[in-house]
C-alpha cells in the first residue's frame, strides 16, 4: 500500500500503540497543573537527559542537516552545530530555571517585573514561536514520508511530469562549469534557480502527512500532559539513536559495491574521490559561500542568547526533583544530539556521493536513501525509519505542545478567568495544545523551505532575550525598560516586516525590493578528484559538439588529471536580499518576495550601502547582529536612565535565585522563608559585592561541570574534523 510492505505497516501499527497507551497509564496521575504541565517535578538524571534530548531533537534535525550539507558541502552541518558552544552555558543557566520554582517562563516576567500583561505577551508570542517550530518538524516528517512513497516517473501527470523535466534540465546546467555556459545557458540556470522545480512526487498529499501525526500527538501528549511526554521521549530518544545510525552501514556497503571498494576506510576513500574537494572546506567554500566563519559565530551568538528565553527550557529543567538532575541531563540530553548531527551529516556526505544527480529537492534526500537502501531488504525497515521520524517529531512536539499549553492557560487564560478550579484548567490546558500542534502543521504548509523556517524559530527568541538576561544578572533593570525592549523589537523586526507587504502586496513585485545580490564568477585551484575529471570530460564534449555546430561561445575548457592542480569557476547564486523567504519567479516571470520584508536591510541599502555587491552571508551576519544587539542597548539605556523597580520585590527575588532547591519539598519551602526573612543572606556569593550585578561565584560544580561540558564541545568539533578529512 503506497509502497509500504505489510511489515513495514505493522511496525508503524505497533509503535504508536505503545505510545498512546503511555499517554492513558500517565493520565491516571493528573491532579493539578504541576502535575500536568510539570509532572509533579519528580524527575531524576536519566529521564532529564532524554527529556532534554527529546525536546531539542525533532524529525527536521536529521533531515536540515542532510539537506544543508548536501547542498553547501560538509560546512552545512554548521546549521545545526550552531548552539555547539552555548551548551556548556547551560550548564550554568540551567539551576536559574529549577530556583525560579515557576510554572512556566511567563511566569518569570510576572513575578521580576509585577507584570502580567508582559507575561501574557510572552506566552503569546512563544506559543507562535512554538507553532513554527512545529511546522519545521511537520515539514521535515511529511517531506521525507513523501521521499518514502514516491510515484514512479510513468505515473506522473502532466504538470508533475514537465516540473520533473525543468528539474533534469537544472541539474545538468549546474554540474557544468559556469564559464563554459553559453549567455542563454547562463540565463536559463538562473531562472530555474528562482523556480526551484522538483523531481520527486508522492502518493502521499503532505497535508494528509501532517494531520495524521497530528491526531497521534494529540491523543497521547493531550492525555497525559508532561509525564507521558517525557516518558515517551525515553523510548523516542533510542528510536532518533537509531535513525542515526541505521542507514550508515547500507550506504557504505552500496558505496563499496558501485565503486569496488572494501570496508568503511574504502567508502571514506570513495567519499573524497567522487566529490569534489570543495565540498570538504568547513569555511569559506564556493558551495558553502553563505557559511563562513563570521556568519557562524554570528549565529552561534544569536542561538545562545536566544535558546535561553524560550519557554520549554523551564518545562524541560523545571520538572527536575534538584538542581544537579536539572543541569546534568539537560547537558548532557544535548551533547548526544550534537554527536548524532556529525553523524546525520556523514549520512548526507554518503547521500550526495549517492544520490546527487536523482534528487533536486535535498528536503527529500534522507527519505530517498532510505528507500533505496533499506526498502529491498522487505525486513520493515521502511517503517521503521518512518517510526524515527515520528518519534523524532512527536518528542519535540509533545514537549512543545505541554509548554505552551501552559503558557496560553496559566499566564492568559488564567488571568481573565481566574479563581476556576485545577481540574477546569488542566481541561483547558488541552484544549489549547489542540490549537497549538494544529497551528504548526497549518503553518508548515505555507513554507517551502525547512531553512527559512529553521532561521524564524532561531530569531524570535531576541524579542524577550534581553528582558530575560538583563533580568536575571542586573537589578537596574525594570519594567518600563523591558517593555521599550519588547516592544521596539517586536515591532521593528517582526510586525512590521509582516504587515507592510501585507498592506501594500506591490512591495512583493517592486524591482528594488526584489533585486538579488550579484556576486562575481569565483575562480578557485583544487587537486581534481575522479569525479572533477568525469565533470570536464562532459564539459569538453558538449564544448566539441557545439563548436562542430558553430555556437561554441567560449574556448575550449582545457583536460585534468586526478590528482593534478586545476582551476574552477563558480557562479554562486544571486540570492534576495531583502525577503526572508528570498525571491521566486512567478509563472508570468515576475520576481516575487516571499515571506517578511528585512526593513533594516532595506534603510541600509537606501543610505548607500550597495547591499547586492556584498556576499549574501555578510547581509545576514548585519541583519543578524542588528536584530540581537539593538534590544540590549534600549534595555540597558533606559535602565540607566530610569530608576529602579520596587527594593523589596527586587531583594526577594535575588534571595530566592540565590537559594539552592532541595529535594524535601518542606523543607525547600523552609530556606525560601528564611531567604525571604533575610533576602542578603547569600550576597557573599556575589561576584561583583556591593553593585547591581548578579553575577555569582562559581562552586566546584560550577568549574568541572563547565570545564568538562567545553572540553566535550571542543571534542565533537574535533570529531567533525576527523569525518571530513578521513579518507581525504
Amino acid at each position: 500500500m503506497f509502497g509500504l510492505s505489510v511489515i513495514d505497516i505493522i511496525v508503524i501499527v505497533a509503535y504508536f500503540a505503545v505510545i498512546v497507551g503511555i499517554g492513558f497509564w500517565s493520565m491516571r496521575r493528573i491532579r493539578n497543573q504541576e502535575d500536568y504541565f510539570l509532572a509533579g517535578r519528580r524527575f531524576g538524571k536519566l529521564i532529564q537527559t532524554f527529556a532534554a534530548f527529546g525536546q531539542a531533537t525533532s524529525s527536521d534535525n536529521a533531515v536540515s542537516v542532510t539537506t544543508t550539507t548536501v547542498t553547501n558541502g560538509a560546512a552545512g552541518i554548521w546549521g545545526a552545530l550552531n548552539i555547539l558552544f552555548a551548551t556548556p552555558v547551560y550548564w550554568m543557566t540551567s539551576p536559574w530555571y529549577r530556583r525560579l520554582r515557576l510554572l512556566t517562563m511567563g511566569d518569570f516576567f510576572e513575578d521580576r517585573y509585577g507584570s502580567k500583561k508582559m507575561a501574557g505577551l510572552y506566552a503569546l508570542i512563544q506559543a507562535v514561536g512554538f507553532m513554527m517550530m512545529l511546522s519545521l518538524g511537520f515539514s521535515a516528517m511529511s517531506k521525507t514520508v513523501m521521499a518514502l512513497t514516491p510515484k514512479s516517473v510513468e505515473q506522473y501527470n502532466a504538470a508533475e511530469l514537465a516540473e520533473y523535466n525543468l528539474a533534469q534540465e537544472m541539474d545538468k546546467l549546474e554540474s557544468a562549469d559556469f564559464a563554459g555556459l553559453s549567455t542563454s545557458e547562463k540565463e536559463r540556470l538562473q531562472q530555474l534557480r528562482l523556480e526551484k522545480p522538483r523531481k520527486i512526487f508522492s502518493h502521499f498529499h503532505q497535508g494528509t502527512l501532517m494531520f495524521i501525526v497530528c491526531a497521534i500527538v494529540l491523543i497521547y501528549a493531550v492525555a497525559g500532559g508532561l509525564e507521558a511526554a517525557f516518558l515517551s521521549d525515553m523510548i523516542q530518544g533510542i528510536f532518533i539513536i537509531l535513525l542515526s545510525l541505521i542507514l550508515l552501514p547500507f550506504a557504505f556497503a552500496k558505496i563499496n559495491s558501485i565503486y569496488g571498494s572494501t570496508g568503511v576506510m574504502g567508502a571514506f576513500r570513495t567519499i573524497h574521490e567522487r566529490l569534489p574537494e570543495s565540498f570538504f572546506e568547513i569555511f569559506g567554500s564556493p558551495a558553502s559561500i553563505d557559511f563562513t566563519w563570521y556568519y557562524i559565530l554570528t549565529i552561534m551568538f544569536m542561538v545562545t542568547i536566544n535558546v535561553a528565553v524560550g519557554a520549554n527550557q523551564l518545562s524541560a529543567i523545571g520538572s527536575a526533583k534538584d538542581e544537579y538532575a536539572a543541569r546534568f541531563g539537560f547537558t548532557t540530553g544535548l551533547y548526544i544530539k550534537r554527536v548524532c548531527t556529525i553523524l546525520w551529516g556523514l549520512l548526507a556526505l554518503t547521500a550526495a556521493v549517492l544520490y546527487a544527480e536523482n534528487v533536486s529537492d535535498p528536503d527529500m534526500m534522507w527519505g530517498y536513501a532510505t528507500l533505496d537502501l533499506l526498502g529491498p531488504l522487505k525486513m520493515g525497515l521502511i517503517g521503521l525509519m518512518i517510526a524515527c521520524l515520528m518519534a523524532a517529531l512527536m518528542s519535540t512536539a509533545d514537549c512543545l505542545m505541554i509548554t505552551s499549553s501552559a503558557l496560553l492557560t496559566h499566564n492568559l487564560y488564567r488571568v481573565m478567568l481566574p479563581n476556576k478550579t485545577e481540574k477546569h484548567y488542566v481541561a483547558i490546558g488541552r484544549i489549547m495544545g489542540i490549537i497549538v500542534v494544529v497551528g504548526g502543521a497549518l503553518i508548515a504548509l505555507q513554507f517551502e523551505s525547512i531553512l527559512s523556517q529553521l532561521k524564524f524559530t532561531w530569531e524570535i527568541g531576541v524579542i524577550f532575550a534581553a528582558s530575560f538576561w538583563m533580568g536575571i544578572l542586573w537589578r537596574k533593570t525594570n519594567r518600563k525598560a523591558a517593555w521599550a525592549s519588547v516592544l521596539v523589537t517586536l515591532l521593528a523586526f517582526f510586525l512590521l516586516p509582516l504587515l507592510i507587504p501585507m498592506i501594500f502586496p506591490g512591495l512583493r513585485t517592486n524591482s528594488y525590493l526584489t533585486k538579488l545580490t550579484e556576486p562575481e564568477p569565483l575562480t578557485r585551484t583544487y587537486t581534481a578528484h575522479e569525479i572533477d575529471v568525469q565533470m570536464r570530460e562532459a564539459e569538453i564534449a558538449k564544448w566539441d559538439k557545439l563548436n562542430a555546430e558553430g555556437r561554441a561561445e567560449v574556448a575550449r575548457p582545457e583536460p585534468i588529471e586526478v590528482g593534478k592542480k586545476f582551476t574552477k569557476t563558480f557562479q554562486l547564486k544571486s540570492k534576495g536580499i531583502f525577503w526572508a523567504q528570498g525571491v521566486k519567479s512567478n509563472d508570468d516571470g515576475q520576481r516575487v518576495g516571499r515571506d517578511r520584508l528585512y526593513i533594516v536591510l532595506v534603510m541600509l541599502d537606501m543610505l548607500g550601502w550597495d547591499l547586492a555587491k556584498n556576499p549574501n552571508a555578510l547581509n545576514e551576519t548585519v541583519r543578524t547582529l542588528f536584530q540581537v544587539v539593538t534590544p540590549f542597548v534600549i534595555l540597558i539605556l533606559l535602565g540607566y536612565l530610569t530608576g529602579p523597580d520596587d527594593k523589596k520585590a527586587l531583594d526577594r527575588f535575588y534571595a530566592k535565585m540565590k537559594t539552592p532547591v532541595l529535594v524535601d519539598r518542606q523543607q525547600d519551602r523552609r530556606e525560601l522563608e528564611l531567604s525571604y526573612a533575610k533576602p542578603h543572606r547569600f550576597d557573599h556569593l556575589k561576584m561583583f559585592p556591593n553593585t547591581s550585578w548578579e553575577f555569582c561565584k562559581w562552586d566546584r560544580t560550577d568549574i568541572v561541570g563547565f570545564s568538562i561540558a567545553m572540553l566535550v564541545a571542543f571534542g565533537i568539533i574535533g570529531l567533525l574534523l576527523m569525518v571530513v578529512s578521513i579518507g581525504g
